[in-house]
C-alpha cells in the first residue's frame, strides 16, 4: 500500500462536504469503545448511585479522564428521564455535556497579527506527526488565501529538515532552513526577516521535539523567543502543541510538560482516525481549557480542520 501521508503524497482538492464522514470514520473506534463500556447501564426515571458509579468508571475507561467523567456523572445525577433511562437517553445527555466541555476550546487559529507575519511556533515530541501537521496547517491557511512560509527550526534532525523542505516544495511555499546542528534561533531570525520583507501572512516554525533534557529545550525556546522579540515584540503569536491521540492519557502529561517549558497557547490533536482513544480530546479540554485549534482525522493533506463541538460531541457519543 502506498503511503498517503508522506511528503510525496498527492495533494487532493479540498472536500469539505466529506468532513462529517471523516469524523464518523475517524471516531468510530472511540464511539464504539464508549458505547461498549456504557452498554447495559439502564435505569428508571433517575439513575441510582451504583449506576452512576458504573457510568463514571465507563467514561474514565473511555479516556475522557476523571474530571470530565465526574462532570458528566454530576449532570446525569440531576437528570430526570421521562421514560426509563435507556442507552440512547443516557448517551444524549453525555453528548450534550461533552459539547459543553468542547465549546469553549474549539477555536480555529485566526490570522490577526499586524504587522505581519503571524509567527506560529509548533512543538511536540518526536513521532507526534509534528512535521506533517505543519504541512497540513500550511495547506489549511493556503485555502484561506494566506501567504505561508515555513522555518525548519528543528536543526537537530536532518530528517526533519529534509521532510519539511519536501513539503514546502510540494505546497509551493518558501522555506528557511539551516545546516543540521545549526542554531535554531538563527534560522528563526532569518525566517522572520524574510517573511516581513515579503509581506508573508503566516510563518510556521518547526522546533525540536526533545524532552530528554527539559532544561536544554526550555533554554533553546527562550533564546528563540528573545530573537523573535527583537524583530517583533508580539511574536510568537501562537505556541501550538501537536499531540498524537493514540498516546491516550500520556498526551495529557505532554501538555503539562510543554506548558511548563514552552508556554503552550493552543493544541492540535492528530491521528484521531483508527484509535479508540479519541476521548482524550475531551479530557484535554476539561483539564486544561487550552484552545484546540484543529483535529486530524485522516491520512491526506486536507484532513486537518477546526471542528464543530456539537457535531463532534455527538460523533464521540455515537449518536450523530
Amino acid at each position: 500500500m502506498s503511503d498517503t501521508t508522506g511528503p510525496d503524497a498527492p495533494v487532493p482538492a479540498t472536500q469539505d462536504s466529506d468532513w462529517s464522514n471523516r469524523l464518523f470514520g475517524g471516531f468510530r473506534k472511540t464511539s464504539e469503545r464508549l458505547t461498549g463500556n456504557l452498554a447495559g447501564i439502564v435505569g428508571g426515571g433517575r439513575l441510582t448511585d451504583a449506576q452512576l458509579d458504573d457510568l463514571e468508571d465507563a467514561l474514565i475507561m473511555s479516556d475522557l479522564g476523571p474530571r470530565a467523567a465526574a462532570r458528566i456523572r454530576e449532570r446525569l445525577a440531576t437528570e430526570r428521564f421521562e421514560r426509563d433511562a435507556d442507552e440512547r437517553a443516557i448517551m444524549e445527555v453525555v453528548a450534550r455535556e461533552i459539547a459543553d466541555i468542547l465549546r469553549p476550546v474549539a477555536k480555529p487559529l485566526d490570522i490577526v497579527a499586524f504587522p505581519r507575519p503571524q509567527v506560529i511556533l509548533t512543538i511536540g515530541v518526536n513521532g507526534s506527526g509534528k512535521t506533517t501537521t505543519i504541512a497540513k496547517l500550511a495547506h489549511l491557511f493556503q485555502e484561506q488565501d494566506y501567504a505561508v512560509m515555513l522555518a525548519a527550526g528543528d536543526t537537530f534532525r536532518a530528517a526533519a529538515i529534509g521532510q519539511l523542505a519536501v513539503w514546502a516544495d510540494r505546497l509551493d511555499v518558501p522555506i528557511v532552513k539551516g545546516p543540521e546542528g545549526g542554531d535554531p534561533a538563527s534560522v528563526v531570525f532569518d525566517a522572520v526577516k524574510e517573511a516581513t520583507q515579503d509581506g508573508t501572512d503566516v510563518l510556521i516554525v518547526d522546533t525540536a521535539g526533545r524532552l530528554q533534557n527539559k532544561r536544554e529545550l526550555m533554554d533553546e525556546l527562550a533564546k528563540v523567543r528573545r530573537v523573535l522579540g527583537r524583530l517583533n515584540p508580539e511574536a510568537p503569536h501562537d505556541v501550538v502543541l501537536v499531540l498524537d491521540a493514540t498516546n491516550g492519557q500520556n498526551a495529557l502529561s505532554q501538555i503539562e510538560t510543554f506548558k511548563e517549558v514552552a508556554g503552550v497557547t493552543g493544541l492540535i490533536m492528530t491521528k484521531l482516525d483508527g484509535t479508540a482513544r479519541g476521548g482524550v480530546l475531551v479530557a484535554a479540554a476539561e483539564q486544561y481549557g487550552l484552545p484546540i485549534h484543529a483535529i486530524g482525522v485522516g491520512e491526506t493533506i486536507d484532513d486537518l480542520r477546526p471542528f464543530n463541538p456539537d457535531l463532534l460531541a455527538r460523533v464521540i457519543a455515537g449518536i450523530a
